[in-house]
């Protein structure tokens, strides 16, 4: 899944993540009347809720057509390390966020930093979609569907960090960048319930152009909702402030804090148990249908949606260093907690409870990336920590596939995916040997001295 820019305490109110004085535009005005404060808030609300949204259902790898995609390519008789490795390069573009985010930045494309990106990387997406719709691959051909979702997945992941920039320079004079990511993600995670089961009808009923169709009209609609609602004015190429910001960027990736926090964050996601070996394991060896594995997932985003909106209850009570402990403590649970799933209720028991646990993780991580990026390049850096982490979990489910084969025909599928689970959970273990590098390199927290460090 994809990942948040820096959230509000990471970059100070008076600039932007590039340095910028955020520049007054209409959509982005001082709120003096109450109405229009109210037009406003709620007009920003609605634009990126829905980009995120849309994000959460057209991103190959883990949105509606996820589950269709591994149906179709085990129908193909792809192995689970081919299955594994072929998500695995899906994932790939979000490594890249820094990049995008730089360009986006510095380099202006006719005239416009965030408008023309956005247009121009759904026009991607729609292109890939329609065309494996008009034009379906033929059986077995698996360069030919990589290439295309590949694009598609770079266009989402591109429009993600805009996405992210743009509700950073709105959010800021508002004071509302917080609340904007709670409904960002809100959205994220409403899109994958409905995935969830609408992929399981999908794959149950081989309908996976239907699924590419849903998508680029997804695509179409963020093409739409980005001509008629992104407001800027003309920009120009920064080389002075761009060279400035690589410098700066240079010295904060070499800082003790961002080294800890990158090495933590890949860890913590580098693990081998990956939803690629749980699908095919449950579908093919457990003998769920394809929809019951569809709503399984539903399940799992609704936990995972409350579980991240649980945090904000508790994130200020509690200390840091526990917070970390905590983090790590529930993706260990998150990950054994699939040796207790043996029939339907328990496999839904065990959904929701490990997206309650995985949802609350993932926002400890984000909070702990946002505490060590410097103001100065804040969202560069945020970027370039969260794209570590998306490269562990790319990486780690080419491998998990792969072991899963291997120790499938050294044992049987049963013992080899339960072996999954333990190896997951102790590569997720590992990364309490990074804690008291975190405890030292981080800086001080804004409860150290309500807490015992």
């Amino acid at each position: 899944m994809s990942t948040a820019e820096a959230p509000e305490e990471s970059v100070p109110p008076e600039t932007t993540p590039n340095g910028e004085s955020p520049a007054p535009a209409a959509d982005a005005s001082p709120l003096s009347a109450a109405d229009s404060s109210r037009a406003t808030v709620w007009g920003l609300a609605s634009l990126f809720g829905l980009y995120y949204f849309i994000q959460g259902i057209g991103e190959p790898g883990d949105g509606l057509l996820s589950q269709p995609l591994r149906s179709m390519l085990d129908s193909w008789g792809q192995s689970t390390g081919q299955i594994g490795e072929f998500m695995g390069v899906l994932g790939l573009p979000w490594t890249f966020k820094p990049l995008f985010g730089m360009l986006s930045d510095f380099v202006p494309l006719a005239g416009s930093r965030r408008k023309s990106y956005l247009v121009l990387m759904s026009a991607f997406c729609v292109i890939a979609f329609l065309l494996l719709w008009w034009f379906p691959v033929e059986a077995g051909s698996v360069a030919p569907l990589l290439a295309l979702l590949s694009v598609a997945a770079i266009g989402i992941s591109f429009s993600d960090v805009v996405v992210d920039a743009l509700m950073v320079e709105k959010g800021q004079p508002l004071g509302l960048t917080g609340h904007f990511q709670a409904i960002q993600w809100g959205c994220i995670w409403a899109a994958a319930v409905l995935s969830g089961t609408v992929g399981g009808y999908l794959t149950e009923h081989k309908q996976i152009g239907v699924g590419y169709l849903i998508c680029g009209a997804a695509s179409l609609a963020a093409i739409l909702l980005t001509l008629a609602c992104v407001r800027e004015k003309r920009q120009s190429v920064d080389r002075k402030q761009l060279v400035g910001t690589l410098r700066q960027l240079w010295i904060a990736a070499r800082s003790p804090a961002v080294l800890a926090v990158g090495i933590f964050l890949f860890l913590w996601n580098f693990n081998p148990f990956s939803t690629t070996v749980l699908q095919l394991h449950m579908t093919k060896v457990m003998h769920f249908g394809d929809q019951f594995y569809g709503n399984f997932q539903s399940v799992n985003a609704a936990g995972a949606m409350l579980g991240s909106i649980s945090y904000a209850l508790y994130c200020r009570r509690v200390s840091r260093p526990i917070l970390i402990h905590l983090s790590i403590a529930l993706g260990v649970v998150a990950t054994l907690a699939f040796w207790a799933m043996e029939g339907e209720t328990s496999a839904m028991l065990v959904s929701f409870g490990t997206g309650v646990a995985t949802g609350s993780a993932f926002v400890i991580q984000l909070d702990l990336a946002a505490q060590a990026c410097p103001a100065l390049t804040a969202g560069t850096v945020f970027a370039l920590l969260m794209s570590l982490a998306n490269l562990g979990t790319s990486l780690s489910t080419m491998l998990g596939g792969r072991w899963y084969d291997a120790w499938s025909a050294t044992w049987d599928k049963q013992t080899a995916f339960m072996l999954l689970v333990g190896v997951g959970a102790a590569f997720t273990a590992g990364c309490w040997l990074l804690v008291p590098f975190l405890r030292h390199s981080l800086p001080p927290s804004r409860n150290e001295n309500e807490y015992d460090a």
